[in-house]
């Protein structure tokens, strides 16, 4: 069995890897990102951002040989809030150059969609290419839902990516909201989790 355990910061840039491995063709970051080697270079500086983020207001996991990774934000910490957009807003800039105003149109409609509330926010899940297909993806959501059904909250997250939907409705979330981002943006769904009764 797989173990899952958070990320100590000394692993956040083997984390960073697989994760800016596993987003290279996510539809979303694809249409704000369309150069394949900006994308590349853009996401490492992305989650070199997020990974620590996201370690102060949630909890980064990790597989043993970094197969996979996911971020989670705790409850009432799924809008960054202030001061986290001050400590990653020059790093974002400078990572996504012209790109950020399509950044910042898919991040407007992600935050329109997120509903309130208390629950824990799946911000990025990923498993490097050459896992993928082999179960790390649903073994690292599950160690973290095992958590929320204990504190009796939901999950949420959206993805651009249709094939994944199949995966979380297995895993126990269920479709929200759908919406396309304006300007001929991808399509999101964005998906509940309701904690599941012992």
């Amino acid at each position: 069995m797989t173990k899952i355990a958070a990320a100590a910061p000394a692993e956040h840039p083997a984390v960073t890897e697989t994760l800016a491995q596993a987003f290279q063709t996510d539809p979303a970051l694809s249409w704000i990102l369309p150069d394949p080697d900006h994308r590349a270079k853009a996401l490492r500086a992305l989650f070199r951002v997020l990974v620590p983020a996201d370690a102060r207001s949630g909890v980064v996991l990790r597989t043993p040989l970094d197969e996979a990774a996911a971020l989670w934000r705790s409850p009432g910490h799924a809008h960054g809030g202030a001061m986290e957009m001050l400590r990653t807003l020059l790093p974002i800039l400078s990572a996504f150059g012209t790109a950020l105003p399509r950044g910042l149109k898919v991040q407007a409609s992600i935050d329109a969609n997120r509903p309130g509330g208390r629950f824990w926010y799946l911000h990025y899940v990923g498993v490097r290419p050459a896992q993928q297909g082999k179960g790390y993806g649903g073994r690292i959501i599950r160690a973290q839902t095992a958590i929320a059904d204990a504190q009796a909250l939901p999950c949420w997250l959206e993805t651009a990516t249709r094939e994944n939907v199949a995966l979380y409705e297995r895993l126990g979330f269920s479709t929200m909201a759908e919406w396309d981002v304006k300007g001929g943006g991808p399509h999101f769904w964005g998906m509940v989790r309701e904690p599941m009764r012992p």
